[in-house]
C-alpha cells in the first residue's frame, strides 16, 4: 500500500476526468490520499472529492499562506466553525510560510499560522506545514510555541542536514518527499539520506510538481511511483521497503493506524 500524504485532488485541472484519475491512482496501489485545503473557497469542492471515494480520500482543513491577507482573522473564524462542524478532518492545513511569492504578508502569515497550531494541538491533528523559502522562520516559531502540535509534516521538504536536526527536536515532524527527488538540480536526493527513516513520507502535492518522466505535466497520485522509486535508490533499499516505511510512517503521523471515526475529537 502506498500513501499520498498531500494532494490537491479537487483542483480544477481535475475536473474532466477527477473520478478516472483516483481510480488509476487505486489501481496503482495508492490506498490513502490527504486533501489539504487551501482557502474558504475549496472546502465544498474538497467535499465533493472526498464523497467521490471516501475510504481513499481524507480532507484536511486550513489556510495556506498565499491565501492569507488583510482577512485571514474572519476567514480563519469560517474554517474553525467547520472544524467544529460534525464533518470529519484528518489534519491541519495547508498552513505555513511563504516568503517566495509576497513577503509583504509575513506577519499575518505568522499569526496565521499560530493560530492553526493552536488547532492542531488543541484538536490532537497534525499540522500541514508549507515553507517555501521559510524553513528557518516556521522553524523558529514552532521552537519558541509553548503548546505546539505534538506531530505534524514538513509539505515538500527541502532543508538542510542542520534544519533536519531542529525538526526533529520539535516532536514527531516528518518530511514530505515528492516529485523534486527526481529532479536533476534540486539537491533533495543528496539530502534525503539525513533524514531518518521512521519520519520519511510520501506526497505528489498534485496537480503541480510532476516528477521526471512527467514534469511540466498535470500531476496526479498515481504518480507516485516514480518517486517511490527514487527514493529507494537514495536510500539504497528496495521499493517495496520505501512503499512499507512511509506507509508505516504516514498511517502514525496523520493518525489513521488508530482510529478514522472520531479523527478530531478533543481528547482530555
Amino acid at each position: 500500500m502506498i500513501i499520498d500524504t498531500h494532494a490537491h485532488l479537487y483542483s480544477d485541472e481535475f475536473d474532466s476526468d477527477r473520478a478516472g484519475m483516483i481510480g488509476r491512482a487505486k489501481q496503482l496501489g495508492v490506498e490513502k490520499i490527504f486533501l489539504p485545503n487551501v482557502d474558504l473557497y475549496t472546502i465544498e469542492k474538497m467535499k465533493y472529492t472526498v464523497a467521490l471515494a471516501s475510504d481513499q480520500l481524507f480532507p484536511m482543513i486550513g489556510l495556506h499562506p498565499c491565501s492569507v491577507d488583510q482577512h485571514f482573522q474572519l476567514n480563519l473564524e469560517k474554517l474553525k466553525t467547520e472544524l467544529d462542524s460534525d464533518y470529519s478532518f484528518f489534519g491541519i492545513g495547508e498552513t505555513g510560510i511563504d516568503l517566495y511569492w509576497d513577503k509583504t504578508t509575513l506577519e499575518w502569515q505568522l499569526e496565521a499560522l499560530r493560530i492553526q497550531c493552536s488547532w492542531a494541538h488543541e484538536y490532537k491533528l497534525p499540522i500541514i506545514l508549507h515553507t517555501r523559502n521559510a524553513n528557518e522562520v516556521v522553524i523558529d516559531l514552532l521552537e519558541k510555541m509553548e503548546n505546539r502540535p505534538a506531530r505534524g509534516i514538513f509539505h515538500c521538504f527541502s532543508g538542510t542536514a542542520e534544519e533536519i536536526k531542529r525538526i526533529d527536536a520539535l516532536g514527531d515532524y516528518c518530511y514530505g518527499i515528492g516529485g523534486v527527488i527526481t529532479y536533476k538540480n534540486a539537491g533533495l536526493f543528496e539530502v534525503v539520506p539525513a533524514i531518518p527513516l521512521n519520519k520519511l513520507v510520501l506526497e505528489t502535492d498534485a496537480p503541480y510538481l510532476a516528477p521526471v518522466p512527467h514534469r511540466g505535466k498535470r500531476n496526479e497520485s498515481g504518480y507516485i511511483k516514480h518517486v517511490v522509486e527514487k527514493l529507494a535508490q537514495a536510500l539504497k533499499l528496495s521499493v517495496e521497503e520505501i512503499e512499507s516505511i512511509t506507509t508505516a510512517n504516514a498511517e502514525r503521523v496523520m493518525g489513521t493506524d488508530q482510529s478514522l471515526s472520531q479523527p478530531h475529537t478533543i481528547i482530555g
